[in-house]
């Protein structure tokens, strides 16, 4: 590859405002060079000189000056301006060699040049990682063709045609056609997710299929692709503890190291000069202006806020959505890792493992605990339904009623039914009494009761699925530094203890509310043993809201298309594997550790330079070091985010 084209390269990954910086340097650059080689003098070569000065550096003088104007002068652009001014100044009463005043500004222009590159190639390089915003959605018009409307068009309801390799504009249900659907852009699963009439699919994903008629369920800008990508753009907003330790501290030493260069120019000359010892103003001038050169923040104000959003940028790629840098630092310092069992650590889809009637036939057991949850959607009522297979047989269900935390109460065949658990059944039996079922013990699962009219008629033993990396994902928290696990869940002990043990978490918690949840996350925060420990609690993002609400770190379990959870997280997995957890907490680390980096790398190599500045050791060039090398350095560092 040519000079050339590597140039022409680079230019085309800019902007236009990046174009003209970077033609403006190297035409200064170039005067420069030139006029080094001529024979100037006098007032001619001062002329001269300030051209290539005031090409790469009249933004900088206009800004400092406008800081002065609005009363808020103390920042790398006064710094840098006053720096360059004096050095000017010195050579002209000096050597008259301008050289070094042009090529401080010079180098602090290709600087800035390379951080604005840097910083607007990662954005770009997260928008292209999170490019899942659809240009348009297909639709029928009256004549039965396919015409594209802007996806903000389109209302809830409406039938939307995706045909192969194009994007889903909008969550709906599929009502024709069945494919396979790229989710890596929102889940960061390579794995395709096949999809077939009457599934649910959200927005962002690509179909790599057939043709899909989908019925929208949401209007655009309440779908996944929206809500996301407005997630994106808030998430800048939510200050670290870091970034705000950086803005406070810049606040605080730009003023400071100003008036240390004032004085650096002023007290050693006056001490000097009472002790009738000779020396020259213009030493201690050079001296304090090296001083601010050295002492511009920009390593810490850039690098520190590109660290984080390249940490969140890295996150979102690998299917975790961050709600914000505050949120990304707090993963790092999690101790306690809280989990909801049903949707979080098991699949949540439930299956009638074995049917154990009294006195009824199992077909007869099944048939009425089916028609009993005949108008509920709770997984284990799907299960029932799904066992029975025959809902639309013309049994006539009336009353039915759900008591919450016991089960349902219907009337079938005139015939008054209570399904759901031995609290229901002791006031649905007469008498209270259930039979002990030996059979039932050893396996995990829900237990399902069910009496008629007062007598109990048996129970269906109900189980869920660990998911394959459960297990797998609470060995990789306690490895990541985690010490200690706990499962919260409303089923009963005897369930949600075998769920523990098999997956080896620390101590579990059963029959608990949402109320009672949320009291234990609180028990929990109270029990750190240190104030800047964090609790993060596990949960599916809906029921669990509260819960989520209160932790000191909310991580919605696969729950895109779950208002709540996006509402109630700080941040959201975009898929239920747990293994994400994981991924989430080794990302942060990494972010938080580069951001340390950085301040101890930038604030060592400043206080080491401006020592010896201060002591006569280091020259302008040290200086063009100490601030444009260092934050090259830094955020060069800080890109390693994103790898």
């Amino acid at each position: 590859m040519t000079a050339g084209s590597i140039t022409r390269a680079g230019m085309s990954g800019m902007n236009k405002n990046q174009k003209i910086n970077l033609i403006r340097i190297l035409l200064a650059a170039l005067l420069l060079i030139v006029f080094s080689f001529l024979p100037l003098t006098g007032t001619l070569r001062f002329c001269l000189y300030m051209i290539p000065y005031l090409i790469v550096g009249y933004d900088v003088l206009k800004k400092a000056v406008h800081g002065i104007v609005h009363r808020q002068p103390f920042d790398e652009c006064l710094l840098m301006s006053v720096a360059t001014v004096g050095a000017i100044a010195a050579a002209l009463a000096k050597s008259g060699d301008y050289t070094e005043a042009v090529a401080v500004m010079l180098f602090y222009q290709t600087g800035e040049l390379f951080q604005s590159y840097a910083v607007g190639k990662s954005r770009k390089n997260i928008t292209e990682l999170m490019d899942i915003s659809p240009e348009y959605a297909n639709i029928y018009d009256e004549n039965g063709g396919i015409v594209k409307v802007d996806p903000d068009d389109v209302e809830c309801g409406s039938l939307i045609v995706v045909r192969a390799g194009e994007k889903i504009p909008i969550d709906g249900i599929i009502k024709k056609g069945s494919s396979s659907l790229d989710t890596s852009a929102l889940t960061g699963e390579s794995l395709p997710r096949d999809v077939n009439p009457g599934d649910e699919v959200i927005s962002g994903c690509i179909n790599t299929g057939g043709v899909l008629e989908i019925e929208t369920t949401r209007e655009y800008s309440d779908s996944t692709v929206s809500r996301v990508m407005e997630l994106i753009e808030d998430a800048s907003s939510r200050k670290s503890k870091s970034e705000n330790f950086i803005a406070k501290f810049s606040r605080v030493y730009t003023p400071v190291v100003v008036y240390a260069a004032i004085a650096l120019a002023l007290l050693p000359p006056l001490f000097l000069t009472a002790l009738k010892i000779p020396f020259l103003w213009s030493t201690w001038i050079y001296r304090a202006l090296i001083f601010l050169v050295i002492s511009c923040p920009c390593a810490l104000v850039v690098s520190i806020p590109l660290s984080f959003f390249a940490g969140i940028g890295y996150a979102g790629k690998k299917g975790v959505l961050v709600k914000g840098s505050n949120f990304l630092e707090a993963m790092s310092e999690v101790k306690t890792v809280v989990f909801d069992k049903t949707g979080t650590l098991t699949k949540g889809v439930f299956e009638v493992v074995s049917v154990h009637p009294n006195d009824i036939s199992a077909d007869e057991l099944i048939h009425i605990a089916a028609h009993a949850e005949r108008y509920s959607n709770h997984p284990i009522a799907l299960s029932l339904k799904k066992a029975f297979g025959n809902e639309a047989d013309g049994c006539n269900v009336e009353d039915a009623e759900e008591i919450a935390g016991q089960g349902i109460k219907a009337v079938i065949e005139g015939r008054t039914v209570y399904a759901g658990n031995e609290k229901m059944m002791s006031e649905a039996v007469k008498g209270g009494v259930i039979p002990e079922c030996k059979s039932c013990h050893g396996h995990t699962g829900t237990i399902i009761h069910i009496a008629i009219d007062g007598v109990y008629a048996g129970h269906v033993l109900i189980s869920d699925v660990i998911k394959p990396h459960s297990a797998e994902a609470v060995q990789a928290l306690k490895k990541a530094g985690v010490k200690e696990t706990v499962m919260l869940t409303g089923d009963r002990q005897s369930t949600a203890r075998e769920v523990a043990a098999a997956l080896k978490i620390d101590r579990v918690y059963s029959g608990l509310l949402p109320g009672d949840k949320v009291s234990k996350i609180e028990e929990l925060i109270n029990e750190k043993q240190r104030e800047e420990d964090r609790v993060a609690f596990v949960g599916d993002g809906i029921n669990d809201a509260p819960v989520l609400s209160r932790a000191d770190v909310g991580i919605a379990m696969g729950a895109l298309g779950s208002d709540a959870a996006i509402e109630a997280a700080d941040i959201v997995l975009m898929d239920d594997d747990p293994l994400k957890i994981n991924t989430a907490i080794a990302i942060s680390k990494k972010t938080l550790a580069i951001v340390r980096q950085n301040i101890c790398f930038a604030i060592g190599v400043k206080v080491i330079c401006l020592i010896l500045g201060a002591l006569g050791f280091a020259n302008m060039w040290t200086a063009v070091f100490a601030d444009v090398g260092v934050m090259v350095l830094a955020v060069l560092n800080a890109m390693r985010c994103m790898l």
